[in-house]
C-alpha cells in the first residue's frame, strides 16, 4: 500500500481533461488499496486537500475558466505538512502549486514523479498563437527547465507527447501510460429518440476552444452530399459556444450544443452513427477512444501536432487537418458504406481493449514503486 498525494490546479471540473484523469487514476489507484488524495482548488470533500483559487483581472479570469481550467495559490506551510505525510507526490500540472509543492518535496526527500497534461498548443490556441512553432518552443523549453527536468519520471498519455518530450530536451524517463478508458464504455447500441430516427447522427465530444477545431467539421457538414439528413451534435462547452452556434446558423439541421453527464453521453454515443475528431492538437483525446470503444467509427485530423491519428484502422478514418473538404469526402464515403461501417465498428471498439484504465493503474503503480524505491 502507498500513500499518494495528487497535486493539481483545478479538482472540479468536468470539463477539464487533466481533472477527468486524475479523478480517474486516483479512483483506481483507492480500489487497488492505496490511499490517495488530492490537492488543488474546488469544493471540499473526501480525499481532498483545498487552496484558494488565485484570482486575476476579470477578462483574464474569465478566459481561464471558460476553458475548464483555475489556478491555485501556493501556501507553503500547509503544503509543507501535507506533503510529508505521503509516501510519493504526483504533479499533474507544471503552475504555480505543483513548483512550490516540488521544492518542498526535494526539501523532505519525499518522491516525486510528474505527468504531461498541458500540451503548449492548449496555451497557444487560445491566443491564436497555435500554428507559431517558436513560441510552442519556446513553452516547451520553459516547462522542460522550470519544472519537469527536476524529475527523474514523467507519465506521458501517448507515444507521441512522449517523442515531443524527446525532441524538446526532457532528460526524465517517459513512462507512456494512457489516462485510460472506463469499463463503462464498451461496445452500444441505443435506439435513436423519435426526433433522430430518420437522421444521420455525427458526434463530436470536446471543450468549444480554437484547437478542437469544430468549426472545420461544422463546415464539413455543409458541403457533404447527404447535409439534408445530418444531425451533428456537439457535446461540451467551452468560450468558442457562440461562435460555433452563429457558424452553424447555415446547417439545413440546427446542431445540438450540450454537455452531457457520464449516463448521457454514454447513451448519445450509443445512436451515434459516425464520430467525428477534428482537433489540430492532442496529448491522447480520451473523448475519441471512449466513443471508438462505443463501437463508433472515427474521422480524425491527421494534425502532427495531435495524437489521435493512432487510432485509425482505415484511410477513411483520416482526414487532412483543416480541410473541411476533404472531412467532408470522408463523411460521404461512410455514409454511402454502411456495411463497411457496421464491420468496421466492432474492430474499432475491439482495438480499444489495449487502452482500459485497469491496465493503466497498474503501470502507474510500477512508475510510481520506481520512484519510490530510487528515492530509498
Amino acid at each position: 500500500m502507498m500513500k499518494i498525494l495528487f497535486v493539481i490546479d483545478q479538482l472540479d471540473s468536468p470539463n477539464n481533461g487533466t481533472t477527468v484523469s486524475a479523478m480517474r487514476f486516483a479512483q483506481g489507484l483507492r480500489q487497488a488499496g492505496h490511499i490517495v488524495y488530492l490537492a488543488g482548488c474546488g469544493k471540499k470533500g473526501e480525499f481532498k486537500y483545498i487552496f484558494k483559487p488565485i484570482h486575476m483581472m476579470p477578462i483574464v479570469s474569465h478566459i481561464i475558466r471558460s476553458q475548464g481550467m483555475r489556478f491555485s495559490m501556493p501556501n507553503k506551510k500547509n503544503m509543507r505538512e501535507i506533503i510529508s505525510k505521503f509516501d510519493i507526490v504526483h504533479f499533474c500540472t507544471p503552475f504555480l502549486l505543483s513548483a512550490s509543492g516540488l521544492k518542498l518535496a526535494k526539501e523532505l526527500n519525499i518522491p516525486h514523479t510528474a505527468a504531461f497534461h498541458v500540451q503548449p498548443e492548449n496555451i497557444t490556441y487560445t491566443l491564436n498563437l497555435g500554428k507559431n512553432d517558436k513560441v510552442n518552443d519556446f513553452i516547451y523549453g520553459f516547462f522542460r527547465d522550470s519544472f519537469y527536468n527536476h524529475f527523474t519520471h514523467i507519465h506521458c498519455p501517448s507515444n507521441f507527447i512522449a517523442n515531443e518530450l524527446k525532441n524538446h530536451g526532457y532528460t526524465a524517463k517517459l513512462h507512456v501510460i494512457s489516462n485510460g478508458i472506463c469499463s463503462d464504455f464498451k461496445y452500444i447500441n441505443v435506439d435513436k429518440p423519435e426526433n433522430l430516427k430518420d437522421k444521420f447522427v455525427i458526434t463530436m465530444v470536446g471543450r468549444y476552444s480554437n484547437e478542437k477545431r469544430q468549426d472545420i467539421l461544422i463546415d464539413a457538414i455543409s458541403k457533404s452530399k447527404y447535409c439534408n439528413k445530418i444531425q451533428l451534435i456537439l457535446a461540451g462547452k467551452g468560450p468558442k459556444e457562440f461562435s460555433y452556434k452563429r457558424r452553424a446558423l447555415s446547417l439545413p439541421n440546427y446542431p445540438i450544443f450540450d454537455f452531457y453527464s457520464k449516463s448521457e453521453l454514454l447513451n448519445v454515443l450509443g445512436y451515434t452513427d459516425l464520430y467525428v475528431h477534428p482537433a489540430d492538437a492532442e496529448i491522447e483525446a480520451i473523448s475519441c477512444m471512449e466513443a471508438i470503444a462505443c463501437g463508433n467509427v472515427p474521422i480524425i485530423s491527421n494534425s502532427e501536432k495531435s495524437a489521435t491519428p493512432q487510432f485509425a484502422l482505415d484511410r477513411n478514418s483520416l482526414f487532412e487537418a483543416g480541410n473541411s473538404s476533404d472531412l467532408a469526402e470522408k463523411i460521404d464515403f461512410w455514409i454511402e458504406h454502411p456495411e463497411f461501417k457496421n464491420e468496421m465498428s466492432v474492430k474499432y471498439a475491439e482495438s480499444m481493449n489495449k487502452y482500459r484504465i485497469e491496465d493503466s493503474i497498474k503501470k502507474m503503480e510500477e512508475m510510481f514503486k520506481d520512484a519510490i524505491s530510487e528515492t530509498k
